[in-house]
Order: C-alpha cells, then structure tokens, then sequence
C-alpha cells in the first residue's frame, strides 16, 4: 500500500506537466456506404506547445489517413499527408477542399445522425479520440448547432 500511494504521488507531478494544449472539436462525417470511401472534418487548436499530427485511425474503417486536396494546373487532386504540423496558439481546420481525413474501405454504413470515435495521434500529446457527429451526404459543413464533438484524452496519451 505504501509503494502504491508512493507510485501516486510521484505520478502526479509528471501527469500535472503534461501538454493540455490541443483541443480537437467541429467533428463531423458525411453518410457513405459500406465498402467504399468516407471523409472527417475537425477543427484542432493548440494552446500549448507546437505538435505535429502523425496518425488518424477509427474503427468504422480499413485505413484513415490525413489527405490534402490540391489544384494540379485545374485538376483537383487528393494527396496523403505523412505529417500535419500544428503550431502554438495556432488553429488548423481539415474541411472541404483541404486537409481532410480520408477513411478507407469503411466497414459499416455512415447513416445521418450517427456518430463514431476517430483517434488522432500527436507526436508530443499522443492520442485524442473525439466523437464525428454524421451529416447527410453531400453536406458542406458540419453540425449548425456548433456543439462540438467530445473529446477526450486516452488514458497514457500525454507525454511528460
């Protein structure tokens, strides 16, 4: 019990330093069809330390990655993105026409109304998981409403 409460309090200091810093909100999908492709917009703000978007996963989906949709002399284009740099006290939105995270081979109907976890992973802060609320499809924004998706820190995501 002793090395136990001792455990605790060494742990507090080091959880107490870690980064709060990025809030993940705005997370919205469009509704799409099982076995084929679907997208995830969000707005991420960092008011902490500088990090860098490393990796994106859900389980509604084979693969996700962040994508970025360019203009190749008038054609647009979609590109997988390795790295997605996010800067101190800076705001990045993935939304239509840009960074977006791609889902691939999705496994499960996206139905309006709906909502799934999508779990991005940070160099310095680790993993967030937040809640994509689904719109029809088509849709060109997410919820009106401005509620934003829920986010929560993984337990062991925050690095000291």
């Amino acid at each position: 019990m002793r090395n136990l409460l001792a455990a605790v309090l060494i742990a507090l200091p080091i959880a107490a330093m870690a980064d709060p810093g990025l809030k993940v909100d705005q997370v919205w999908s469009r509704a799409a069809m099982a076995g084929h492709e679907g997208v995830v917009y969000l707005t991420i703000t960092n008011s902490g330390t500088p990090d860098t978007l490393t990796a994106v996963s859900t389980p509604v989906a084979g693969m996700a990655q962040v994508h970025q949709t360019i203009n190749d002399n008038g054609v647009m284009k979609m590109r997988p993105v390795t790295s997605l740099p996010i800067g101190q006290d800076k705001s990045v939105s993935l939304a239509p026409g840009g960074y977006h995270i791609m889902l691939m081979n999705l496994k499960q109907t996206l139905k309006q109304g709906d909502s799934f976890p999508v779990t991005l992973t940070f160099a310095k802060a680790g993993p967030i998981t937040a809640t994509a609320i689904i719109e029809k499809a088509g849709a060109a924004s997410g919820p009106t409403d401005s509620m934003p998706g829920m986010t929560m820190p993984m337990p062991g995501s925050s690095k000291p």
